[in-house]
């Protein structure tokens, strides 16, 4: 049995920019929403903060800064890249040297691995660091998922402490509950999936929705872990609005729409992440009227 790198709600932590740089100021305010919502942990340099833009520079900065400003309240799990193995592990030290308490690593995009392949990426990154791996499998952004045999391989791997599960598939999911047990914890990688997934027996959620509700998604997380699906399917119900509203156009570009809406200054995007349409942030606006957010 492996112990969970936490229990919970995590959120996919956005990253606000001005037209200099990181705004760290704005990125502690949402790290203490966070905290005081009793969020369980944060992932930073995800795709939900753009990680794909950011500097190396900017990356290690962005670690370090929430790993001090945390305080030690949440778990910081770092965001590595990546689909060259060799600077995955690198980043995978640096992240350690920086004050992470684990890291996030996602199936090896474009390259298209084989099933080798991709393991042997996950367990040479995992070697070369003394930090806990969660897996990133999300097919949708990478062209490449991962398979329950693949899991069950990755399993045995003592660093590789679970998988972030955003494939969409709960089939996937239970396989690989089957294949593994307790040896992979596993988290749900989307928001509108994690109730059935609490009930495969997953661990909680990484979440983008929790960037604007965080209080709701640790309890619909504590709620589920401890038996009480009824609570847990409520508040699924209430929410299910926002969990899709939040995907009306790619991640993260309505949950940093929804953060200025709320007053939550979330910075700019960056290219070739544009502003979202008229159309889908009115209906964005609305969903938030709905749960009397605004």
């Amino acid at each position: 049995m492996k112990r969970p790198v936490f229990t919970g709600s995590a959120t996919a932590l956005v990253t606000p920019f001005t037209d200099r740089g990181v705004d760290y100021d704005r990125l502690a305010a949402a790290i203490e929403r966070q905290a005081e919502g009793g969020t369980a942990a944060i992932v930073v340099c995800g795709t939900t903060g753009e990680a794909s833009t950011l500097s190396e520079a900017e990356r290690a900065s962005i670690i370090e800064f929430s790993s001090v400003c945390t305080r030690s309240r949440m778990k910081v799990i770092a965001g590595i890249g990546g689909n060259d193995t060799l600077a995955a592990a690198n980043a995978a030290r640096r992240a350690e040297r920086l004050g992470a308490d684990a890291l996030l690593l996602t199936t090896p995009y474009y390259n298209k691995a084989s099933s080798a392949g991709i393991v042997r990426h996950f367990t040479y990154v995992a070697e070369h660091s003394e930090l806990p791996l969660i897996v990133y499998n999300i097919p949708g952004r990478t062209g490449v998922s991962c398979t329950p045999e693949h899991y069950a391989r990755l399993a045995e791997i003592p660093r590789i402490n679970g998988v972030k599960e955003a494939s969409g598939d709960i089939s996937l999911v239970s396989r690989t509950r089957h294949l593994c047990g307790d040896a992979l914890n596993i988290w749900s990688g989307n928001d509108d999936q994690t109730l059935p997934m609490l009930a495969l027996g997953a661990k909680g959620v990484i979440s983008v929705a929790s960037n604007i509700v965080p209080q709701v998604l640790t309890t619909l997380c504590a709620a589920a872990l401890g038996g009480d699906f009824f609570t847990a399917r409520a508040i699924h119900e209430a929410y299910t609005g926002l969990f899709e509203a939040l995907f009306y156009e790619v991640n993260p570009i309505p949950v940093k729409t929804a953060m200025q809406m709320l007053g939550w200054d979330s910075g700019r995007l960056r290219l070739p992440l544009c502003p979202m349409s008229e159309d889908n942030a009115a209906k964005l606006r609305h969903c938030l009227e709905i749960l009397k957010l605004l």
